[in-house]
């Protein structure tokens, strides 16, 4: 073979092989790029929260941010587009509620309140009672039905501030909303008003779902969130004259249930097309702001995540799916339904991620899964270091694909910067002003980020 024959040969080898293939650094930092100076998550969210507005399970809201994401997903060209139906309830909030305080010189002072969601509604003319303060329930088992009987109950715990973790001061405040009517009917009380969770002091009254568990109907008691100003103020009235009464009138009805859907996508993998990896929030929100917060980020986050891929020419390995849940808010009847369809249909899936915490500055992850697992991909830390990532922890990963334990090993929930969630979850203030642009694509770029690790080395 002569010189220019070599030449030749050599070229045309060349032009077979992988040019440049580029590293895991290069890769992640075009993510990243791609999400900055060309992300769809901020106008997606914009749309979300402005045009189509709040989403509680079963309203038209809720309708009309299925049909437009499944457009949306259908515009991205991914493999498959298509909706999940699933049965979810439909509680209505009625007329805006009222309330007052009145001390015993006749003087009223008004209120913020929020009817809990799934509660029921006073009675026509509402409800005006004497009130009883309690921290906890076992508070209220020492007072007994003597001192509870017809009177309102003010649950008045307040989220621990000296917990780093806001979401662990979430859940140690949580029940005095989810139970307090509840437990408040067993000892004769006639309504109860629930601190607003929220680790700051303002006017607004944060909503939240809460449940009657067996009751029968007719031992059912309204339950309301008063604002956290208000609390305090209820409070402080109460330690000088404990004759005070209070007054509250809400109007909300439990509906029959009603048919909704999750918005599913996906793009087909090329080696493992039978395993599936998924992505995704809750499409659904409380009716007081427009749920961009919770959870507009965190849909529009996982939308992203699909484009991403095709726009950095990711060819994954394994099924990508995006999975926009309904209805987390009040039953978590989409997780419930997408675990059950593939269970039913057994499906192998690896690997979930979802974005329910705001938002915010990424710092993290938070996994559930087992120790082999988790030093897998803590693997991958320094990877996340030039962003800022640092946090890689054993924990809750989702309340949607946590309905996926025991048939994905790994699930993971996107852990931003905690400290202001409270301060816009359930109340009228989530609302598409209250999302920083560049926070929310650098979540949408973090989350692509590991699912290229995951979906590229495996778990």
């Amino acid at each position: 073979m002569n010189v220019l024959k070599k030449v030749i040969f050599i070229i045309s080898f060349l032009m077979i092989l992988p040019v440049n293939a580029q590293s895991d650094e290069e890769v992640i930092k075009d993510i990243y790029k791609q999400s900055l100076t060309n992300g769809k998550s901020y106008d997606w969210l914009n749309y979300l929260s402005n045009q189509i507005g709040s989403r509680l399970s079963g309203s038209l809201g809720a309708e009309r941010a299925v049909a437009w994401t499944k457009e949306e997903l259908d515009k991205l060209g991914l493999d498959k587009v298509w909706l999940q139906p699933v049965m979810v309830p439909k509680w209505v909030r009625g007329a805006k509620e009222y309330a007052y305080i009145k001390s015993s010189d006749g003087k009223s002072i008004t209120v913020n309140i929020c009817a809990l969601g799934g509660s029921v509604a006073t009675p026509a003319l509402g409800i005006k009672a004497s009130i009883v303060e309690v921290h906890d329930f076992e508070e209220l088992a020492t007072l007994g039905k003597e001192a509870i009987e017809g009177k309102i109950v003010f649950y008045n715990r307040p989220m621990q501030p000296d917990l780093i973790n806001t979401f662990e001061a979430y859940s140690k405040a949580n029940n005095q909303r989810t139970k307090g009517a509840m437990e408040a009917s067993k000892y004769g009380a006639v309504g109860v008003i629930v601190r607003s969770l929220n680790l700051r002091l303002d006017d607004l009254p944060h909503a939240g779902n809460m449940t009657y568990g067996d009751l029968p109907d007719d031992k059912r008691i309204p339950a309301a969130a008063i604002s956290t100003n208000d609390a305090e103020l209820l409070s402080t009235m109460l330690k000088l004259d404990k004759t005070i009464q209070f007054y509250f009138k809400q109007n909300c009805r439990q509906l029959k249930d009603v048919q909704s859907y999750n918005v599913i996508g996906e793009i087909k993998g090329s080696q493992y097309p039978n395993q599936y990896m998924v992505v995704g929030g809750h499409l659904d929100s409380w009716d007081l702001g427009d749920g961009a917060q919770d959870d507009g980020a965190g849909v529009v986050q996982s939308m992203d995540v699909l484009r991403l891929l095709k726009e950095s020419g990711i060819k994954p390995k394994h099924t990508i799916r995006v999975v926009l849940f309904m209805n987390e808010e009040n039953g978590s009847r989409g997780g419930a339904k997408y675990a059950e369809e593939a269970k039913l249909k057994n499906e192998n899936h690896v690997f979930a991620l979802e974005s329910d915490s705001g938002g915010f500055t990424p710092r993290g992850f938070s996994f559930d899964c087992d120790d082999d697992q988790l030093n897998h991909i803590t693997q991958w830390k320094p990877l996340f270091k030039p962003y800022l990532i640092h946090y890689f922890e054993k924990g809750h990963s989702g309340s949607d694909i946590g309905h996926l334990k025991g048939i994905a090993p790994v699930l993971v929930g996107l852990a931003p910067d905690s400290q202001r969630y409270f301060d816009y979850h359930h109340a009228s203030n989530d609302t598409f002003d209250a999302v920083n642009k560049r926070e929310l694509e650098l979540g949408a770029a973090t989350m692509t980020a590991l699912v290229y690790l995951v979906d590229k080395y495996g778990i």
